[in-house]
């Protein structure tokens, strides 16, 4: 079962970087932030993985935290977004 998880562990890994990918190149603001979220879940569910195949609990602590940092992460992002929208449509 541990190889298994291994294995997963290193898809997420590659999709990770396809999402890292996105972020760099991503053609608008959305695709990025959408980018970012993903990322932020995918290292998520890597943790928590991780607490798995290492047997420690507290490693489920820290996913608690980091998802609630990721989360209003996201907000701040998408806020700052809407907000440059606003701008630029009020200059125009």
């Amino acid at each position: 079962m541990t190889n298994n998880l291994i294995i997963v562990c290193l898809l997420i890994g590659i999709t990770l970087l396809m999402a890292l990918y996105r972020v760099v190149v991503g053609p608008s603001k959305g695709d990025r932030l959408i980018a970012i979220n993903v990322i932020g879940t995918k290292t998520l569910v890597l943790m928590a993985i991780i607490s798995l195949i290492l047997k420690e609990q507290f490693f489920l602590d820290v996913v608690l935290v980091y998802a609630l940092i990721s989360f209003t992460a996201s907000l701040f992002i998408a806020r700052e977004i809407r907000n440059k929208n606003k701008n630029v449509e009020s200059a125009e």
